[in-house]
């Protein structure tokens, strides 16, 4: 009933076959994770208005960010991502640990922020534009040749 299959067309279809698997294989999505974000369990240890910014960093490690004043406070961050393919790496989760310090250094509250409850800001890149960037530098070169003056050197 089946005419037998010739050793070249078995050997071509078990290579379209592996080609096939590993592209579907190489679309799967990854997962990476960035950061660190203590656990409930190591935040319930922390007591408000009795920890100071010592017995933080001991509790939980120390944070990832710290506040721009001196008296603002700790920021845990953690976010996880999905890479696809060639598409772009999406945010899938982010989670922020705010630990809010007063001016004696004492914890005054603990907030935990998601994904949900930010939004997202767009990065802008400002480049400064150069006067020189249409010029080759052999342009540049020659260009200086015409600025020269001989009588400043020989003035000093």
């Amino acid at each position: 009933m089946f005419a037998s299959v010739s050793p070249l067309k078995a050997v071509l279809r078990s290579a379209v076959l592996g080609l096939a698997v590993l592209a579907v294989a190489g679309c799967a999505a990854t997962y990476r994770n960035h950061g660190y974000v203590p656990t409930p369990e190591d935040l319930d240890a922390i007591q408000v208005g009795k920890d100071t910014r010592d017995s933080v960093i001991e509790a939980v490690g120390p944070p990832t960010s710290s506040g721009v004043l001196k008296d603002s406070g700790f920021y845990y961050v953690s976010s996880r991502m999905r890479h696809y393919g060639a598409a772009a790496p999406k945010v899938v989760s982010r989670e922020v640990v705010a630990i809010n310090f007063d001016q004696r250094g004492v914890v005054r509250g603990i907030e935990r922020y998601g994904l949900e409850d930010g939004r997202t800001i767009p990065l802008q890149r400002r480049v400064t534009s150069s006067s020189v960037a249409d010029k080759t530098f052999l342009r540049q070169l020659l260009g200086n040749l015409g600025r020269f003056n001989p009588g400043n050197v020989l003035e000093e």
